[in-house]
């Protein structure tokens, strides 16, 4: 058997990548507020400038700058009272010099060589007197037409994942509906005969799902779909149907479990199968995850993830994030520097993943390792994210700066 021909994790993903240069994925256009957490499909460019018209930041004055120079409380710039601008109307007035035209916060500015005097430094005398108290440099308190964006810029770029804060810049730029990638499909498979859904009472020797849930909420986190998931015992042609199905209902399918050398662990024989050969990982230099394999069944992605759960999510993420970038869908990881709390031994020739848990102290974060025997739940309950350390590392140093990866 050629199982476990090992490779680097840098050369695994750069085999996916070019596996799967790109994805025919679909497209489709949705309301604005249907677009969170999903990826834009082309890129957004405004049709108009924001704001359109020149604005107050403040409650006060409109005056030309020269108006007020050389003011104080002893001798104030007295201005003609020239009007006002109310809230959400254009201003219909021009200022002249010597006036001043009051404007509400956010309101239009009149035609001009606009500024803006705050209230607080201003009093109305009469009628007709407005006094400066404070002087108002160019461009003081205002916000000129296109400052935010101007016309034709480039908003979003194609990729960006819609947040929140996109939402609400969109809807200041007038845009009612945006062009989104469709999620990509996946398929999720657990295999073994000892793995049992969750509901279900164990019996002795069983133990629950893990991989399968953990997996989809990944794939949820990263904006995709669940389109099939199955668990399945340790029998051929069972799982040979799943896989199948799997394939028709999916862009990708992810296995977990079977894809060690038992004599009963069939995924790695199935994946020959299926991808007519074409399996192009058969084993990656890591710790945990090293019995990783990966092949292509005609244009869709079959991934065999560890039965380990913490490797399972760690190397969909490493494998599955590059595939997705390069797919145009970028996910920002949330990643945190601290200081390792203890002398941390590597793996030599292996790109290893330390689960760490992350407590403050007074220089900010200090990662301390959480570790477990394969299979220990406790390393993802008790962990806040993982460690790098590349295969030609040695070690890590206690003090030593490091990156966390947030799960």
């Amino acid at each position: 058997m050629d199982f476990f021909e090992v490779i680097g994790l840098e050369q695994a993903v750069q085999r996916l990548q070019q596996k799967f240069p790109a994805a025919d994925i679909k497209t489709e256009q949705v309301p604005l507020m249907d677009g969170q957490y999903r990826f834009l499909a082309e890129d957004i460019i405004a049709a108009a400038y924001v704001p359109d018209f020149d604005r107050s930041t403040v409650d006060g004055y409109a005056v030309y700058a020269a108006d007020t120079f050389g003011a104080g409380e002893g001798l104030p710039s007295l201005l003609q009272a020239a009007g006002a601008v109310k809230m959400g109307q254009p201003a219909d007035i021009r200022l002249q010099r010597g006036q001043a035209v009051a404007v509400p916060t956010g309101g239009m500015l009149p035609e001009g060589d606009n500024r803006v005097v705050k209230v607080e430094y201003s009093e109305q005398f009469d009628e007709n007197t407005i006094a400066v108290y404070r002087p108002v440099s160019p461009g003081e308190n205002m916000v000129a037409r296109g400052d935010d964006l101007r016309q034709g810029e480039k908003i979003l770029a194609k990729g960006t994942r819609i947040t929140a804060q996109h939402i609400a810049m969109l809807a200041a730029c007038g845009v009612e509906q945006v062009r989104v990638y469709c999620p990509v499909r996946f398929a999720v498979i657990s295999t073994g005969d000892e793995i049992v859904a969750g509901g279900q009472a164990l019996q002795l020797g069983q133990i629950r799902d893990i991989n399968r849930p953990g997996l989809s909420a990944m794939i949820a986190q990263r904006g995709g779909q669940v389109a099939y998931q199955a668990i399945v015992k340790d029998d051929r042609e069972a799982l040979l149907a799943a896989m199948t199905e799997g394939l028709q209902q999916a862009d990708v399918l992810l296995t977990s479990g079977g894809s060690s050398v038992g004599e009963r662990d069939y995924t790695y024989q199935l994946m020959q199968e299926l991808c007519h050969g074409d399996v192009f990982i058969k084993g990656i230099a890591v710790k945990p995850g090293k019995p990783t394999i990966a092949g292509k069944a005609g244009d869709k992605l079959i991934l065999g993830l560890p039965g380990h759960p913490a490797a399972a999510l760690i190397v969909f993420r490493a494998l599955m994030g590059a595939v997705l970038k390069q797919w145009g869908m970028v996910v920002q990881e949330t990643v945190i520097p601290a200081s390792i709390a203890v002398n941390l031994p590597s793996a030599p020739g292996k790109t290893t993943f330390q689960m760490v848990r992350l407590e403050q102290n007074e220089d900010g974060f200090a990662a301390v390792p959480v570790f477990g025997k394969s299979g220990m739940i406790h390393l993802l309950g008790q962990s806040d994210g993982y460690i790098i350390m590349q295969a030609h590392q040695e070690g890590l140093e206690q003090g030593q700066q490091v990156l966390v990866h947030m799960l």
